[in-house]
């Protein structure tokens, strides 16, 4: 798999998020497995403790060798098509959704993540390219993707994304 910057910037109604997508040939069912069961985020980011129903889980990343656990308050969930959560506490919380659209057999997942900054795309970016190419390898059983193919490497491309102009 060869590593390329994918993530936009928008605007949405809380604030600047980095948006990106990956297309699987899968039903949506199996991709919000890949997103939302514990068991499953292990092979491509990490896993969560608790249960999801009482809006409250804590989540560990994985691959980051000292990740340590987060709460995460979960905002929205509607299986299988939408996922908001806020990760962490105070200053270092930040926000992540995803949604799930399913046609012809293929589910398009959209990701972001909210930016406290615009300079903060510079690493985010970077980071949630490498861990959704991670899902895209551990869904077709493939080797998972070497992070320092992201970064620094695409830290440029995302400095050089024009954030867009908020429209009312």
């Amino acid at each position: 798999m060869s590593a390329k910057p994918t993530g936009r910037l928008v605007h949405r109604e809380d604030g600047l998020y980095l948006m990106l997508n990956r297309l699987f040939n899968a039903p949506i069912e199996q991709v919000w497995a890949s997103m939302t069961r514990p068991s499953e985020l292990e092979r491509w980011i990490g896993t969560y403790t608790g249960s999801s129903a009482t809006g409250a889980v804590k989540f560990r990343m994985a691959a980051e060798p000292d990740a340590r656990w987060e709460y995460v308050s979960i905002r929205e969930c509607q299986a299988p098509h939408r996922f908001k959560g806020d990760f962490g506490e105070g200053e270092d919380s930040w926000r992540a959704l995803f949604h799930l659209v399913e046609g012809d057999g293929m589910t398009n997942l959209t990701f972001g993540q909210r930016l406290r900054s615009p300079s903060e795309v510079a690493t985010v970016g970077p980071g949630w390219d490498y861990y959704l190419d991670r899902l895209v390898a551990s869904r077709a059983g493939l080797p998972l993707p070497e992070w320092e193919h992201y970064y620094p490497a695409h830290a440029q491309f995302y400095k050089d994304l024009i954030v867009p102009v908020r429209t009312a």
